[in-house]
């Protein structure tokens, strides 16, 4: 014989709110954690770029700030790529 949890009887029900978003976490687990990730790594990469700009126009014309800065810029691209990535398929779930 089985015995049923009486916190598990079956006496509380989800509103229909509470189930879609238990769903589209079930369907994308973390995705707000994700965006948060891409937003601070954006965040990141425009620092360092406004830094290695601020440095370029103080004229330390190094071919390492160049490439530091390119690199930045690819940061910030790469997120904003994933960020609207992850919102596209938001939509489609």
């Amino acid at each position: 014989m089985v015995k049923q949890n009486p916190q598990n009887s079956g006496d509380r029900r989800f509103t229909p709110e509470q189930y879609a978003r238990l769903k589209a976490e079930a369907q994308a687990p973390y995705r707000g954690l994700r965006k948060f990730v891409y937003i601070a790594f954006g965040a990141s990469g425009f620092i360092g770029a406004m830094v290695f700009l601020a440095q370029i126009a103080a004229g330390n014309n190094d071919n390492n700030q160049f490439v530091n800065l390119a690199l930045q810029v690819g940061i910030i691209t790469l997120m904003v790529f994933l960020f609207r990535w992850d919102k596209g398929a938001d939509k489609r779930s």
